[in-house]
């Protein structure tokens, strides 16, 4: 009855969100080095604590690869004060939930409880950064739970597609490795080589603290202080990756998964990083092209011609450079080589005319709607804070970044896709089902 009661909470939360606007924040700054940012909604009595570490796939040593994934696992063994095995009777016996995700960027972790556990929030995520056990029985567990989550992964139709993509689209810079790593790497790891990593990438300066719901500011900063300020502050982390040459001419290349039945084919594109304006204006593209069935892409090829089971088109932005697809998986006796001119013919219009005035407007809406619901929960929020202080640097991006949007013009999307979404700039991949024989 408890759990019930506070999903209805949550549900509220989000009907009581979904018509704001604005979000409200205050961001201060610990001795340490550990960033806050408080939004306080006391309209339901919910909140979320999370901590975003900046560390993900792109800042792991060649030989140590999966190491920021490995520890979104690791660190819910336990620490100092909480026993192996007891972070989530701890959360789920106090009415509340708690996730994890890296990126190749970032580690998010969360826990959402009814707002009279905040303390009890506050003092899970001060144990995580400050007292976690980091040994060889957690060790020894968690790899066969990684190895486990990579080998159904691997199974699962097109699972590798991105990754093939990635290592063709970048030669140089650490966004061509998976986020989940080389177990070989994770098994030949030493303790001393966990230890280190948490060491240097757990530290209250490479976070954001956030939290957002139901609670009293003067009281909150007392107990962030009371948990968090004694952490010491760790080593200033250095990034400085190398730069990749321009594609100037069309990669080609086909790989083979035993776990399709039908061919793909990707068209796939190094674009800039998800802050500048044009990851943004390439955003729109991606929306104009391949949201709903009453896209450009999905109308024409797959329901008029009947040419495509599917075609897609999506803007995979990251903090020092995207990825840019478009593809589909050709239906019946259509050709990969067909099937490519028509979404070729499409690009092809975006470049040589503006797009309606029509469809313009609906792109305007969808990404509205899209924006006022990225703010409609607690959670979201709380993400969103996080991702655009760590990430963007600039935490009022969560008001401001629609603006920008909707600041795009027509001429804009025609220029950024002659700048970006040219046949000389891109992978042309054959993702074929893989024969007994190959």
């Amino acid at each position: 009855m408890k759990n019930l009661i506070f999903l209805s909470l949550l549900s509220l939360a989000y009907i009581s969100n979904s018509f704001s606007q604005s979000v409200e924040f205050e961001k201060y700054t610990l001795e340490n080095g550990l960033d806050v940012i408080l939004h306080q909604d006391n309209s339901t009595p919910v909140i979320t604590t999370s901590v975003m570490y900046h560390i993900g796939a792109k800042d792991e040593s060649p030989g140590k690869t999966g190491f920021a994934h490995f520890f979104e696992h690791l660190l819910f063994e336990g620490s100092e004060n909480i026993e192996r095995g007891q972070w989530d009777v701890i959360v789920n016996s106090n009415g509340g939930f708690f996730n994890a995700n890296t990126t190749a960027d970032r580690t998010y972790y969360y826990v959402v409880f009814p707002s009279n556990n905040l303390e009890l929030s506050l003092w899970l995520e001060s144990e995580r950064m400050l007292n976690s056990v980091i040994n060889q029985i957690g060790i020894d567990t968690q790899k066969e739970v990684v190895k486990e989550e990579k080998r159904r992964g691997e199974n699962r139709p097109y699972a590798k597609l991105f990754d093939i993509i990635q290592e063709e689209i970048f030669k140089v810079h650490p966004y061509k490795g998976t986020v989940i790593g080389e177990m070989d790497h994770l098994d030949s790891a030493t303790l001393e080589d966990f230890e280190a990593f948490n060491k240097k990438f757990h530290v209250p300066n490479n976070a954001v603290l956030v939290i957002a719901g139901d609670f009293e500011i003067a009281q909150t900063k007392l107990l962030i202080k009371k948990y968090f300020s004694s952490i010491k502050r760790g080593n200033e982390i250095k990034r400085d990756f190398p730069e990749e040459n321009p594609i100037t001419k069309t990669i080609f290349s086909e790989a083979f998964d035993e776990n399709i039945q039908i061919p793909a084919k990707i068209l796939a594109y190094r674009i800039p990083s998800m802050k500048t304006r044009e990851s943004r204006v390439l955003d729109m593209i991606s929306t104009y092209l391949s949201n709903g069935e009453s896209s450009v892409l999905y109308k024409k090829l797959v329901d008029d011609k009947k040419m495509a089971l599917q075609v897609f088109a999506s803007n995979n932005s990251q903090e020092d450079y995207g990825i840019y697809l478009i593809g589909g998986l050709p239906l019946g006796e259509t050709s990969l080589s067909d099937m490519t001119l028509e979404i070729d013919e499409e690009i092809d219009k975006i470049k040589s005319a503006l797009i309606s005035e029509r469809d313009f407007q609906k792109l305007q809406n969808i990404f509205e709607s899209q924006y006022v619901s990225s703010n409609s929960t607690i959670s979201g929020i709380a993400n969103s804070l996080a991702r655009y202080h760590m990430l963007y640097e600039n935490v009022n991006l969560i008001n401001s970044e629609i603006e920008i949007y909707k600041s795009i013009t027509r001429k804009e999307i025609q220029k950024v896709a002659n700048k970006y979404l040219n046949k000389n700039q891109r992978l042309e991949l054959k993702y074929l089902p893989k024969k007994n024989n190959q």
